[in-house]
C-alpha cells in the first residue's frame, strides 16, 4: 500500500506545483500593463524555477509525462471550439498560409544562422587552441 501512496503523491504534487506556477502566472499578468497570457507566464516561471534548481526535475516529471502522453487529448476542445469559426478562417485562409509560410521561413533562416554563427564561434576558438 506504501508503494501506491508515495506514487500517488508524486503526481498530485507534480500537479499542484504546474498548477501553482499557473496561478502565479496568471497573477503576474494582471499586475503587468503588457498582454501577455498568464499561461505564457507561468510556463516561463516554472521554467526559472527548474533552471535554477530552486525546484528538483524530478518533483514535476510525473505531471509532465502524463501531460505528454495525453496532449492529443488536450487539444480536442481547442479544436472544437476552433471550428466554431470556420467561415471566417475558409474567407482568411490565404493570408493565414502565406503568413504561416513567411513566419516558418524567417524563424528557420534565423535559426540557421544563429546556430552557424555559435557554431563558428566554438570553430575559431578550438583551431586556435590547438595551435
Amino acid at each position: 500500500m506504501l508503494p501506491f501512496l508515495r506514487h500517488c503523491w508524486q503526481y498530485l504534487r507534480a500537479f499542484i506545483l504546474i498548477y501553482l506556477c499557473l496561478l502565479a502566472g496568471n497573477a503576474i499578468s494582471t499586475l503587468l500593463p503588457l498582454k501577455i497570457p498568464g499561461s505564457i507566464i507561468g510556463m516561463l516561471l516554472l521554467f526559472t524555477l527548474l533552471s535554477t534548481q530552486i525546484l528538483p526535475s524530478n518533483w514535476v516529471k510525473p505531471g509532465c509525462y502524463l501531460f505528454i502522453r495525453h496532449m492529443a487529448l488536450l487539444f480536442v476542445p481547442i479544436s472544437v471550439g476552433v471550428m466554431k469559426y470556420y467561415s471566417q478562417l475558409v474567407s482568411q485562409f490565404g493570408p493565414l498560409v502565406i503568413s504561416c509560410l513567411v513566419s516558418s521561413l524567417i524563424t528557420m533562416l534565423v535559426v540557421g544562422y544563429a546556430s552557424h554563427y555559435m557554431h563558428g564561434i566554438r570553430q575559431m576558438k578550438s583551431d586556435k587552441e590547438t595551435l
